[in-house]
């Protein structure tokens, strides 16, 4: 099953879709019809129905959550040393700017831990681990405030500049003053 926000369900989210799948299994014992069952679970009928042929296939057990759906490649150890490093930030890593990119992210976790990650799953691991895309709270290190005060002083009024007025008459063919 895929989520819109990635990453999957955790350890609590497959908890609590297990336990509806364990409610559906109260009303297949009754016999209810799939579209009731679906109503008052609130889930689609092609899942209720998808529930009944693994219970009716395994019992209860055949609906039981199987886990996570796949293994994490990198221990806890390693995942807090992945941490570390990325709170040190590109430049300790050996990158010349402050970006971390999951290109980036994804090379040094194979360069560290000799684990392939794919861009995808570095950011569902990334967002397991509590992290976040967002804009960093400083200033990049490489920005030259002075340079910046001249660019606003000299250059953008220049850029600024009104525009000439735009002159009378029309290019239009269908204007009688223009033939």
């Amino acid at each position: 099953m895929r989520y819109a926000q990635g990453g999957g369900l955790t350890a609590e989210g497959r908890r609590r879709r297990e336990q509806v799948r364990l409610e559906a299994v109260q009303r297949f014992e009754q016999r209810l019809p799939a579209a009731v069952i679906a109503a008052e679970l609130r889930v689609s009928e092609r899942s209720v129905r998808r529930w009944r042929q693994a219970w009716l296939a395994g019992g209860a057990a055949g609906l039981a959550s199987r886990g996570q759906a796949a293994r994490c490649r990198l221990d806890e150890g390693q995942l807090s040393v992945l941490d570390v490093a990325l709170e040190a930030g590109p430049l300790a890593a050996g990158w010349a700017d402050q970006r971390w990119t999951l290109a980036r992210i994804r090379d040094l976790v194979a360069r560290m831990f000799g684990a392939q990650y794919t861009v995808p799953g570095i950011w569902y691991l990334l967002r397991r681990r509590g992290w976040t895309c967002q804009l960093g709270a400083r200033r990049a290190i490489e920005r030259d405030d002075g340079a910046v005060e001249v660019w606003k002083k000299q250059t953008w009024p220049q850029i600024k500049a009104s525009r000439r007025p735009s002159a009378a008459g029309s290019s239009s063919k269908t204007n009688a003053a223009s033939r």
